[in-house]
């Protein structure tokens, strides 16, 4: 797959998500789906922390991001991102993850995708072989206290790269006002050795088809990066928020080591802005 071809399918996608988004919203009254604020204020009112009894809080949306090409790429690409949250869900019989505008503990799916890397496109990656786009799956647990959090996610990558992959973090929280909520703290993430192998590795063939450029390499799992993130949001009306991020990872260890990454950056920056919609499902 092309980057063209890469970039019709992530408009697709964000397309998707955006039509969802606000297709839900409109379908609101024929689907059994329970504001957990008034749904449609006039004027915007102060939400509460009342889910009216429902089930399953969740958050939906899309973004666009500006991220790194390739991992180590010093080239960025911007792209459209769905963007899904799950901030309370309550199974009987079991018990209830998450509170109150996400206070308290929560359990959720975790999600990421990686590009195909195609390294024909780069003078520094030729004679590498291509990587089919990966996808990530898995689980992530967080705490939140009124001003800060701790949060960790692990997933599961497979496709072009396979292996474990995961993100670690704690942020100060600051709430200038009740509709605004800033958000800043360290990361660390951590990667197993076949996925290292697949995004930081060079076999001995793929060294001769470089011409010796690129040296062979077999990286071991570990630490992959350390890093500072940092997030503004606001709730322009009840339930509909807009999200910017911003992202600074330092690879490090093996990653940093690739004469893939000495040949681009060990330094990526990551910048996202969305817009979101809060939903609530009555389920039982």
């Amino acid at each position: 797959m092309s980057r063209l071809e890469y970039q019709d399918m992530t408009i697709r996608t964000g397309g998707f998500a955006l039509a969802l988004l606000f297709g839900t919203t409109l379908g609101a009254h024929a689907a059994d789906v329970v504001g957990p604020y008034e749904t449609a204020p006039a004027p915007a009112t102060e939400a509460t922390v009342d889910y009216a009894g429902a089930d399953f809080v969740f958050e939906l949306g899309i973004q666009g991001i500006v991220q790194p090409e390739y991992l180590g790429s010093e080239d960025y690409q911007i792209a459209p991102s769905a963007i899904f949250s799950v901030e309370y869900v309550n199974l009987p019989g079991i018990g209830s993850f998450g509170g109150p505008d996400g206070l308290g503990f929560s359990i959720g799916p975790s999600f990421n995708y990686q590009p195909k890397r195609d390294s024909s496109d780069y003078a520094t990656l030729k004679g590498l072989d291509d990587i089919d786009p990966s996808y990530e799956v898995g689980l992530k647990a967080s705490y939140e206290w009124e001003y800060a959090d701790v949060y960790g996610d692990v997933r599961y990558a497979f496709g072009g790269g396979e292996g474990f992959v995961g993100e670690f973090g704690a942020r100060a929280i600051a709430r200038p006002t009740e509709k605004l909520t800033l958000k800043f703290g360290p990361t660390v993430s951590l990667a197993s050795s076949e996925y290292m192998d697949t995004y930081f590795g060079v076999s001995v063939r793929e060294s001769v088809n470089t011409g010796g450029r690129l040296a062979p390499y077999s990286p071991s799992g570990g630490f992959k990066s350390v890093g500072l993130e940092a997030e503004a949001r606001y709730e322009i009306f009840t339930d509909y928020f807009i999200t910017a991020e911003g992202t600074y990872d330092r690879l490090v260890g093996d990653a940093k080591d690739s004469p893939i990454v000495k040949a681009g950056d060990a330094n990526q920056y990551y910048f996202g802005l969305g817009l979101s919609k809060r939903f609530s499902l009555d389920l039982f």
